[in-house]
């Protein structure tokens, strides 16, 4: 499966964007999708993921109460609406899809999330 991921912009602490991600190919639904984000000087962290269906979804915990993540199968796109953004929110931003699961486990050590898309580019300002 190709990755591509958008949405990403400039705004305003407490501002909101949405990232999407669409996938290409007819077996998206198969797919376990995770979105990472990459900070200057920093590693790459798992923010989100979401599985098969939308009742099964993680959140890393500096995002769980703003950015909810979901997913289109119709139309291959999963979603992450970040909600009260903040400048430390400030990163590249990646998605990723795997056969695998969505768990803490997975997002740290990112197994089984075999297609990375290019990533969008998300700034805070303060």
């Amino acid at each position: 499966v190709q990755l591509q991921a958008s949405g990403g912009g400039l705004v305003q602490a407490g501002g909101s964007l949405r990232l999407s991600c669409e996938a290409s190919g007819s077996t998206f639904h198969w797919y376990v999708i995770g979105w990472f984000r990459e900070a200057p000087g920093k590693e790459r962290e798992g923010v989100s993921c979401i599985g098969l269906s939308e009742g099964s979804t993680w959140y890393e915990d500096s995002v769980k109460d703003r950015f909810r993540i979901s997913r289109d199968n119709a139309k291959n796109t999963v979603l992450l609406q970040m909600n009260n953004l903040k400048p430390e929110d400030t990163a590249v931003y990646y998605c990723a899809a795997g056969i695998t699961s969505c768990d803490y486990d997975v997002m740290q050590a990112r197994y089984g999330l075999d297609s990375w898309g290019r990533g969008t580019q998300v700034t805070v300002s303060s």
